[in-house]
């Protein structure tokens, strides 16, 4: 994928986008949308626990995530999910086959601690 000049980021967009690791507490098959995927509760320390949704079907089973600490986006607005609202968006690397690997910090950290 290339990256064109008006695609760039400024340093104050990029400090607007709020990452931060939090722990997987909830994971359970996500029955109500079309696309596999789990619906999944998050700690995120501070911040609270925020419910999402993620297509991370064909590498994880939901016994593996629970307490797995990943990377989330916390500060775009909620959207609707079939029957959740989805407050966070998990991170994770998309492979050749739409398999998505999901972005972890190298050691356990404080659920919240912010990516910068």
């Amino acid at each position: 994928m290339d990256i064109t000049p008006d695609q760039n980021l400024s340093w104050e967009d990029f400090q607007k986008v709020q990452m931060v690791v939090g722990t997987i507490i909830s994971a359970e098959i996500f029955e109500e949308v079309r696309n596999p995927a789990y619906k999944m509760i998050i700690d995120f320390g501070d911040l609270g626990k925020r419910k999402t949704s993620a297509q991370i079907t064909q590498l994880y089973t939901p016994e593996d995530l629970i307490g797995k600490q990943v990377v989330a986006v916390v500060n775009f607005p909620p959207k609707q999910i079939a029957n959740i609202m989805s407050e966070c968006l998990v991170l994770g690397g998309i492979g050749d086959n739409k398999e998505v690997t999901l972005m972890q910090p190298e050691r356990n950290v404080k659920n919240g601690t912010r990516i910068g």
